[in-house]
């Protein structure tokens, strides 16, 4: 996990030597997100009802996504995953709201580029948030953006613990819902997007893939570990792009449909017509926030039904 400096110095001669100390320590030692912000990273909930709502939140040209898990006792499990650019940060705090979300159990930066995190800093402001999941990068690859450092001094304000997302962790396993880390299995991958936080959340008998921006290689290596890919929805990497979903990656994870986040005349092209062909060919029905708007898969844990056309966070700031 990258080290990150301090903003407060000491003035005082005992301020001096405590910052000394502390460089000696990072210097020796490995400085990780739980030594900045000690605080247990653990989630309580009481029972769940084995139901889901699933947002892709219409952020524009980002990803934002809302996991809504009801509980017995009427109040949800919330999980967030990334939150959109800076452009769009106030109103999806807003539209969260408007969704009835009070507070935040988990909240994931799949990686750290300004179209998946620029809005996070915000909802922490926002939101009480109980543990913030990022991805553990190397020195050379953690960025130095305005965008990550309020992330980060935003969750050391508001005392929100930061877990690296590691492949293998079960984040939630309880009342026949299941929320795991498929990727990132290493630390020393080349560029920025195959750091992504790749999670499959099951609940009952249907399951989601939400792929952040993983590009090919690592669909090879999420692959080749042998992880369940199944599912019934998939949110396809990287907006579309044809860097991500390979053929092999779509037909081990046979989703009945694929949602495409991104904006509506974007000059990346996405969703690349490569990518469509190939959805189109294993008869995967397509859903797309830049046509779409904000989307909604609600599960029962047996079927899943879809509304279209919701709040959009990138319509309200336009």
């Amino acid at each position: 996990m990258s080290r990150r400096r301090s903003k407060k110095a000491g003035v005082s001669a005992i301020g001096i030597l405590i910052v000394l100390a502390g460089l000696i320590a990072a210097a020796l030692h490995w400085e990780t997100w739980e030594d900045l912000i000690p605080k247990e990273a653990s989630v309580d909930f009481p029972g769940l009802s084995g139901k889901a709502q699933v947002y892709f939140l219409d952020v524009g040209q980002g990803d934002s996504e809302l996991i809504r898990l009801p509980g017995e006792d009427g109040d949800s499990f919330d999980i967030l995953i990334d939150a959109g650019t800076r452009s769009t940060k106030t109103e999806l705090s807003d539209v969260l709201k408007e969704l009835g979300v009070e507070d935040i159990e988990v909240m994931i930066g799949t990686h750290p580029h300004e179209d998946h995190i620029g809005g996070m800093a915000q909802i922490l402001n926002d939101f009480p948030v109980d543990v913030l999941y990022l991805p553990q990068t190397s020195d050379s690859m953690t960025p130095t953006t305005k965008t990550y450092e309020s992330l980060l001094d935003a969750a050391e304000e508001n005392n929100v613990p930061i877990k690296a997302g590691k492949a293998g962790e079960k984040i939630l396993e309880k009342d026949d819902v299941t929320f795991t880390i498929l990727s990132p299995s290493h630390e020393e991958y080349s560029n920025l997007n195959d750091y992504s936080i790749v999670t499959r959340l099951t609940v009952g008998e249907t399951a989601f893939l939400f792929q952040g921006d993983a590009e090919a290689d690592v669909e090879e290596e999420i692959l080749s570990n042998g992880y369940d890919l199944s599912c019934d929805v998939i949110k396809l990497g990287h907006h579309g792009s044809s860097t991500s979903s390979s053929k092999a990656y779509i037909e081990a994870a046979s989703p009945s449909a694929a949602v495409i986040s991104c904006g509506e005349g974007n000059e990346y092209g996405h969703p690349h017509e490569e990518i469509l062909e190939l959805l189109k060919e294993e008869g995967i029905t397509v859903y797309r926030t830049d046509t779409q708007q904000t989307l909604l898969a609600e599960t029962d844990g047996k079927k899943i039904q879809w509304t279209t056309g919701l709040a959009s966070p990138w319509k309200n700031a336009s």
